[in-house]
């Protein structure tokens, strides 16, 4: 694997949006005021994951920074998109702050104008921070938080990608060599897993919904990149679309544990934090706990790559995820303010060098004092600029992206119990055919 070098990270920035009218240092000489809303209160719900733990554990600097007062929540995942379309829908959500899956809500938010655009406020000296830097943001982090209509309703928080994790000392134990293709990952899987010993080959994603993911990986690896055309034609029942599934099935049923049909990442995590399997394939956001010797069995034996290639393309899952300010907020000024220290340089360097996820900001993978400190080895920072070379979206942009989930992710799962991926892809693509149509006459 390369080297992380300054030149790579330099590239990495290179596709950053110059956005001009944007970016200029914004009144430097104006009255920029932290305490401008002191006493305020804002209220922040967040999906629960590593980098809403650090927000929340250090949101101490903020209030101290501004005097304004936050209560801030981290909800499960799927509960968090529920409560807070819920709340959003009756028109009285209780948050000012929201954090956002694009991949999963961006159409949803755009459509129906729940979050303020912030561009407005970007470009309001009284209001930003001159050491704001939008520039810093990358290119393809800011593209998932401007909707097709330009308004920007979402800031920037963290790009996800999926890579390889692997077992350095099962892999050394067998002289396996760490797999480039999807091909050589099933073989070193199978020949890994031993039932007898509770030791398998390959974990992941079983749940419907949550597999979806780990599906479009193998997908991504075809001469087909996408599951929805941009006339909005599912392409979920071609022939790269069952080769992906066949790859996802003979996987799962031949070289994962016992139960897998019912894991999501945290029940991969965990069995491979416990040395019972070989690889696992999900997203980068999911390793601090892997190195923490106090909770982990494996720390300091797992290996990093980037996700394998196909047998047409070499890309890896890429998702995003942003924060956004309630239309419906009056305490605005003081939500742009949060935002703005929630997506700082030094927030995103965190992020970076605890392997909470990778940073929306090019800035963090410059620094290299940090990234030398970090508990993390050189190969975990490689991967993450190697992925951003590589990273494709990993879902559809449609509104009912759920549904989609729901219905490939229950062919899917159907598969590991026996079922025949070409039949599954058909049934589920007819099933869900309608739903996108419907969506779209709506649009």
């Amino acid at each position: 694997m390369a080297m992380f070098t300054r030149r790579a990270a330099l590239r990495l920035g290179a596709g950053v949006l110059a956005a001009p009218a944007l970016v200029e240092r914004v009144g430097a000489q104006q009255a920029f005021d932290w305490k401008r809303f002191k006493g305020e209160k804002l209220e922040v719900s967040l999906t629960a994951n590593p980098r809403s733990a650090l927000l929340i554990q250090n949101q101490k600097e903020f209030e101290e920074l501004t005097g304004i007062k936050v209560g801030a929540e981290q909800i499960p995942e799927q509960q968090h998109r529920q409560k807070f379309a819920i709340e959003f829908a009756s028109g009285r959500p209780s948050f000012d702050v929201v954090g956002i899956s694009l991949h999963v809500n961006k159409r949803q938010i755009g459509r129906a104008k729940w979050c303020a655009d912030i561009k407005p406020l970007i470009q309001d000296a009284s209001l930003t921070a001159p050491d704001f830097d939008f520039g810093d943001f990358g290119a393809g982090a800011v593209a998932y938080s401007t909707q097709a209509d330009g308004r920007m309703d979402t800031i920037p928080e963290f790009t996800d990608y999926f890579i390889l994790y692997y077992n350095k000392e099962l892999l050394a134990a067998k002289n396996i060599a760490v797999p480039k293709t999807f091909d050589e990952l099933y073989t070193a899987a199978k020949a890994l897993t031993d039932p007898g010993r509770q030791q398998y080959g390959f974990v992941g994603r079983g749940l419907r919904n949550a597999n979806v993911v780990l599906w479009s990986s193998f997908l991504l690896g075809t001469a087909q990149r996408d599951t929805v055309s941009p006339e909005m034609k599912l392409l979920t029942d071609t022939a790269d679309a069952v080769w992906a599934t066949e790859m996802y099935q003979k996987i799962m049923r031949d070289c994962s544990p016992p139960g897998s049909v019912g894991f999501n990442w945290n029940e991969c995590q965990t069995t491979f934090m416990q040395g019972r399997a070989a690889f696992w394939i999900d997203g980068v956001g999911f390793a601090a706990p892997l190195e923490d010797k106090t909770r982990s069995r494996i720390a300091g034996k797992v290996g990093y790559a980037v996700s394998p290639a196909g047998p047409a393309n070499h890309h890896c899952c890429l998702f995003g995820t942003g924060f956004g300010i309630s239309e419906q907020s009056r305490r605005r000024g003081a939500a742009w303010l949060y935002l703005q220290w929630a997506t700082n340089k030094q927030n995103q360097l965190r992020y970076l060098t605890s392997g909470a996820g990778a940073p929306a900001r090019n800035s963090a993978f410059r620094n290299e004092e940090a990234i030398a400190a970090s508990r993390f080895p050189r190969e975990f920072f490689t991967t993450l600029v190697e992925s951003a070379r590589i990273g494709r979206p990993g879902l559809p942009e449609i509104v009912p992206v759920t549904e989609f989930r729901d219905t490939i992710g229950a062919a899917l799962t159907n598969t590991i119990g026996g079922a025949d991926p070409a039949t599954e892809l058909r049934k589920a693509t007819e099933a869900f055919r309608p739903v996108l149509e419907q969506s779209e006459r709506a649009t």
